[in-house]
C-alpha cells in the first residue's frame, strides 16, 4: 500500500491523514513508524511518519465509515503492530492494540482494548453484542481510556478515605478530574525525586542502611497499583462529563500492554 492509498482509506472515515518519511533527527533515534494527531489551519489530522522501506508493509486492514474508525497494521522486524484510529466524542485518536490479541477488525480491536475484567463482566451480565462497544452499557461507563465499573457492594469502599477534585492519569497528557476518589490496597512504596518509581519498605530500609545520608531526601509514602474507586462527576476537556451514581472501580484500557505503544506519539 502506497502513501496515497493509506491517506485515501482515512478519508473514508471522514479524517485527513498525512503520510511522510520520518524527519531525520540529529540527536536521538528516528523511529521507523510514528503516529500522532496533528493540527493545522484545517483542524486535526493523522500524522503518520513511516520509513520508506516500511510503507509497503503498512496497510489499513479494516474500515468502518459509520463508526468513523479503521484498523491500521504495520509489519516490522519484531512482528505485526496494529493501531485503532478513530473519532471519540470530540477528537480523533490512535490507540496501539496489544500484540497478544488476535485482532483483524475494528470490532476485535475494541474488544482487545478492554480490560479482561470488563470483558468477563459483559459475559456474566449477558450484554448484547450491539451494546458492547458503546461508551456505556450494563457493565461499564467509559471516558477516553478509562472504564468505570459499578461496585456491587458499595460498603467495600471506605468513603472516609475519599479525596475531592482528584486527578487520575496514566502519565502524561491531560488528567481526568474526579469529584471523589478512593485508593485502597496496593503496595506501600517510598517515593522521592531520585526514586520516582518508588522503593518497597525493604528496599528503602536497605538503601538507607547503605547510604544513611539519603534519609534526608524528601520521601513520600504512596501506594503502588492500588484499587481506585470514583463517584460523582468525572471531567475532561476532550470528553463529555460523566456522572457516576455510586462507587465505580477504575480500570484502564490495555493499550499500555502493547509493544506498539512506542509508535504512538499522541497521548490523551
Amino acid at each position: 500500500m502506497c502513501m496515497q492509498s493509506i491517506e485515501r482509506q482515512f478519508t473514508r472515515i471522514g479524517a485527513r491523514a498525512k503520510v511522510h518519511p520520518p524527519v531525520v533527527r540529529r540527536w536521538g533515534i528516528t523511529p521507523e513508524v510514528s503516529i500522532d494527531i496533528g493540527n493545522d489551519a484545517e483542524g486535526e489530522f493523522f500524522d503518520l511518519s513511516i520509513q520508506p522501506k516500511l510503507v509497503a508493509e503498512t496497510q489499513v486492514i479494516d474500515v468502518q465509515p459509520s463508526l468513523r474508525h479503521l484498523l491500521l497494521m504495520s509489519r516490522q522486524d519484531d512482528g505485526k503492530h496494529k493501531f485503532l484510529c478513530g473519532h471519540d466524542e470530540r477528537h480523533w485518536f490512535v490507540a496501539a492494540v496489544p500484540e497478544r490479541a488476535s485482532v483483524s477488525s475494528v470490532k476485535t480491536a475494541f474488544d482487545a482494548l478492554k480490560p479482561t475484567a470488563v470483558r468477563a463482566l459483559e459475559n456474566r451480565l449477558g450484554v448484547k453484542p450491539r451494546k458492547r462497544n458503546r461508551r456505556r452499557n450494563e457493565a461499564f461507563i467509559r471516558q477516553g481510556e478509562w472504564f468505570f465499573v459499578p461496585v456491587e457492594n458499595q460498603g467495600l469502599v471506605d468513603a472516609r478515605l475519599a479525596l475531592r477534585n482528584e486527578p487520575i492519569s496514566r502519565g502524561g497528557g491531560k488528567p481526568h478530574m474526579c469529584e471523589e476518589v478512593v485508593r485502597q490496597g496496593g503496595q506501600l512504596v517510598y517515593v522521592s525525586n531520585q526514586y520516582p518509581n518508588g522503593l518497597t519498605e525493604g528496599q528503602h530500609r536497605r538503601l538507607i542502611s547503605r547510604k544513611p545520608e539519603l534519609r534526608h531526601l524528601h520521601w513520600v509514602a504512596q501506594r503502588r497499583n492500588p484499587s481506585v474507586f470514583v463517584r460523582g462527576r468525572v471531567r475532561h476537556p476532550d470528553h463529555k462529563t460523566i456522572l457516576l451514581d455510586g462507587w465505580h472501580q477504575v480500570m484502564m484500557n490495555t493499550e499500555n500492554e502493547s509493544i506498539a505503544m512506542r509508535h504512538v506519539a499522541f497521548i490523551d
